[in-house]
């Protein structure tokens, strides 16, 4: 397993240097995952991406290095720490430093004898394929898929240059059978617009805002192929309503912000709540408040989303674990809002959303879609909010059927008329909360990872779930340790049955988060009654490691 940095400012090119890197060597079949660290900023400032590759399953990053590409003098600075001893830092002649491990190369004059300054990039790429032993057969195929056509030739050209420069300083990685080659190149909020459309989304509507635009352009570049209406709304405030709007008419709608965004579409998650009308919401986190770090992540909103609006009603919350997960559960979000005709939320964040990751194929026959009602269902009057055992009344889409199709803000009655009568009141609110009965059949269980029988017992949410089983594999390989962990994707409401039992058997609960509160831990005191003994809990906008939880354990004892 192979670590690379590659850092620069913005604007020097980092990112097209790192996508056409993890496509040679995912193309070489090899597990790639990558993830990504950038400024809020157009020019200037650093950003890097770190790209990891094994010829095995990777679920997260790490912070230990074994090269650099260093487009300026400031990434060696702020990185050769992590480098290991026999690792490497290749940078141009220009950058000026006197660690032994430095491959400097005359990288910008290549590129312009070659005819264009701007293809020192692909220079770079053609060197660490070389050092780590690969072959240029993919070249031509991952170039044409990386830039115009007008510019594969040259590219190609830089490539082989730089290929030519250096001898293999590693021998390449052991290919194992059924590699990666064919599966995707990912990243989450890809996964989870794709997600959406195998769910059934026909309506998509938000304000642009960092870390989840990506989810707005992503559905926008796929809108005529997905058969699928894209608005860019005005605002937040807009961009929600108009999802309810696009659900009440029949479309499977969502609507998608981050945690700002999502503050200003709290009023509307009260009206889908109360009108009991689908629409799934997506928050993908970062750290607040206010402003925040916009380009940095965090779980720190758990808490206000889950108590979003005013009054009680019931919704569901739902929080990706990784790529593959984002896709699977976005589909389903949707339908479990059609189903139990209730906001869903679905909680990501930075690291998931800009991360790529190798990913098989995903399986849509896993995709079941709700079913509307059927106007040949409805016997004598529609009544749009009938009491019923489960709380799910019928309902249809006004301009397909006969009937009256009513929805309100204001508390209602079954055929949907404003009241204050004290009795329909009790009667309305125990007919929405009662969705809640049937939810809890529907919930899934936190993933359970780890020893047979643990003694020590890792929580986790969301984002952590990746850092989480590498440090449990590692801590397990220890003689006599006996470490577990659960990871909860359903976490609103909680589902208690894996937590439960797994309490009872630990001596301790350690509970990993992205926030400074330790938000799930106080949901399960709250939900449970079940404390934790220690937290581990990092909150500086950078995604916790493996390596740095196993730190933290080691340190606390905690053996």
């Amino acid at each position: 397993m192979y670590n690379l940095l590659i850092g620069g400012a913005a604007g020097q090119g980092v990112d097209t240097t790192v996508t056409m890197l993890e496509k040679f060597l995912k193309k070489s079949g090899y597990f790639v995952f990558t993830v990504r660290d950038f400024m809020s900023r157009v020019r200037e400032g650093h950003n890097f991406s770190v790209i990891r590759f094994a010829n095995e399953k990777i679920t997260s990053h790490s912070n230990v290095l074994d090269g650099i590409i260093a487009l300026n003098d400031e990434t060696i600075q702020l990185h050769k720490g992590r480098l290991k001893e026999n690792g490497f830092i290749l940078c141009d002649t220009i950058i000026k430093t006197d660690d032994t491990r430095a491959i400097r190369l005359n990288m910008n004059d290549m590129a312009k004898e070659i005819g264009n300054p701007r293809v020192s990039g692909s220079i770079s790429v053609g060197v660490v394929l070389k050092l780590f032993g690969e072959t240029l057969e993919k070249a031509e195929e991952v170039m044409k898929a990386s830039v115009k056509e007008q510019y594969v030739k040259i590219n190609l050209e830089a490539i082989e240059q730089g290929y030519k420069s250096v001898e293999s300083k590693y021998e390449g990685l052991e290919r194992r059978e059924g590699n990666y080659e064919n599966h995707m190149l990912i990243s989450g909020n890809e996964a989870l617009a794709l997600g959406a459309i195998a769910g059934g989304l026909k309506f998509y509507s938000a304000y642009p805002m960092s870390p989840s635009t990506s989810i707005l352009e992503y559905l926008a570049s796929k809108s005529s192929e997905a058969g699928l209406v894209v608005e860019q709304a005005e605002d937040e405030i807009a961009a929600a309503n108009m999802a309810i709007g696009a659900s009440f008419a029949g479309a499977r709608a969502m609507t998608g912000t981050s945690g700002g965004g999502f503050s200003l579409k709290v009023e509307s998650i009260g009206l889908a709540g109360m009108a009991e009308i689908p629409v799934v919401y997506v928050n993908v986190q970062r750290p607040g408040p206010a402003t925040g770090l916009p380009t940095r992540t965090e779980q720190s909103d758990l808490k206000f989303i889950i108590s979003a609006s005013q009054g009680e009603f019931p919704r569901m919350v739902i929080a990706v674990r990784d790529q593959e997960d984002a896709f699977y559960q976005t589909a389903r979000a949707l339908n479990m809002a059609e189903k139990y005709q209730i906001p869903v939320i679905i909680l990501s964040d930075q690291y998931i959303a800009d991360s790529t990751s190798t990913v098989k194929p995903f399986d849509i026959s896993r995709i079941t879609m709700v079913k509307a009602t059927d106007e040949s269902d409805i016997e004598g009057e529609y009544l749009r909010y009938r009491y019923t055992e489960d709380g799910i009344s019928p309902r249809l889409i006004p301009g397909r059927t006969k009937h009256l199709v009513t929805a309100d803000s204001d508390e209602h009655t079954e055929r949907g008329w404003i009241t204050e009568s004290a009795e329909t009141r009790i009667k309305m609110v125990d007919k929405r909360m009662k969705k809640l009965e049937k939810l809890y059949e529907e919930l899934q269980e936190p993933e359970y990872i780890g020893a047979d029988e643990c003694e020590i017992l890792l929580l986790g949410w969301g984002s952590t779930y990746g850092p989480i089983i590498e440090a449990v594999d590692k801590l397990n390989e220890r003689e006599g340790s006996k470490y577990g962990a659960l990871i909860f994707g359903d976490i609103y409401p909680l589902p208690r049955k894996r937590l439960e039992e797994m309490s009872k058997r630990a001596s301790c609960i350690i509970n990993v988060e992205q926030n400074a509160t330790g938000q799930l831990a106080g949901l399960i005191r709250e939900s449970t009654g079940i404390s934790c003994t220690d937290s581990i809990l990092k909150y500086d906008g950078r995604q916790i490691t493996g390596e740095e939880i196993v730190e933290k354990i080691m340190k606390g004892g905690r053996q």
